[in-house]
Parts: structure tokens; C-alpha cells; sequence
């Protein structure tokens, strides 16, 4: 995401409903803790997504993980 934002490679539309554009917020760490980061609920819900996908989602269910991090679950086995 960031090399393709930097490349000046924005979503189309507005990112929420006051009609804030993708592009009129800056790249890189400046989007989170910059002057013109964005708004301190928008950080939440991305830190809060995260964490619930970590605790209740990405998990090994089946117990058939090769290594730490591997979340197939017994599909998508390419041998590797």
C-alpha cells in the first residue's frame, strides 16, 4: 500500500461522508500522526479491526499448522 500510494495511486471516491477525498490525506506514517493524519476514531477502528481479526478470526481451528503464522487450515496446500 504505501509504494502504490506514493506512486500518487489513490482510491477513487471519498473516504467518508463529510467528502474527504483518499488522496487529501498524505503517505506513510504522516496518515497516522502527522497535522494532516486522519481522524483519531478512523486510527481506532483500523487498530481495533486489527486486533479482532488477530483474536477471534486468524486462528489455527484445526490444529494443522506447519509453522507459526500459518493459517490454511488444511487447504490451499501447494507442497510448499
Amino acid at each position: 500500500g504505501n509504494i502504490i500510494t506514493r506512486a500518487g495511486l489513490h482510491l477513487p471516491g471519498n473516504i467518508d461522508l463529510a467528502g474527504d477525498s483518499f488522496d487529501s490525506y498524505p503517505n506513510g506514517l504522516a496518515a497516522l500522526f502527522g497535522p494532516d493524519a486522519i481522524p483519531t476514531d478512523g486510527f481506532l477502528q483500523i487498530v481495533f479491526l486489527a486486533g479482532f481479526l488477530e483474536l477471534f478470526v486468524m486462528k489455527d481451528v484445526t490444529g494443522e499448522n506447519e509453522f507459526v503464522g500459518d493459517f490454511r487450515d488444511g487447504s490451499l496446500d501447494f507442497g510448499w
